[in-house]
């Protein structure tokens, strides 16, 4: 399962920029990698785990802006196409990252 997360947060003010890089940062620090600018993805082991990050996520929202979340299947996240550019072969943006014991 994967969390993706999308933001549009303003930044005409130093408060807003500081508010835009301290959300950025800590969504990094929760493992979330970006995928594109201003979209966030990050795999979760099951829905229940994913709809905690969710409120983990809730607790260092910004106070203006538009943020968005969208939970995804391994297969809906897989079954995504890259139309321009050349797809990021990773460990970090695959489900090679979870571990099962």
């Amino acid at each position: 399962m994967r969390l993706m997360i999308m933001f549009d947060l303003p930044v005409e003010t130093s408060q807003q920029r500081k508010a835009y890089r301290t959300f950025r940062k800590s969504l990094i620090n929760e493992g979330f990698v970006m995928v594109q600018y201003s979209v966030y993805v990050r795999v979760c082991i099951n829905r229940k785990s994913a709809t905690f990050m969710e409120k983990r996520i809730e607790k260092f929202l910004p106070a203006n802006g538009l943020i968005q979340t969208f939970m995804l299947t391994e297969k809906q996240y897989n079954d995504s196409h890259f139309l321009v550019g050349k797809p990021v072969e990773d460990v970090r943006n695959s489900s090679d990252r979870t571990l099962i014991l």
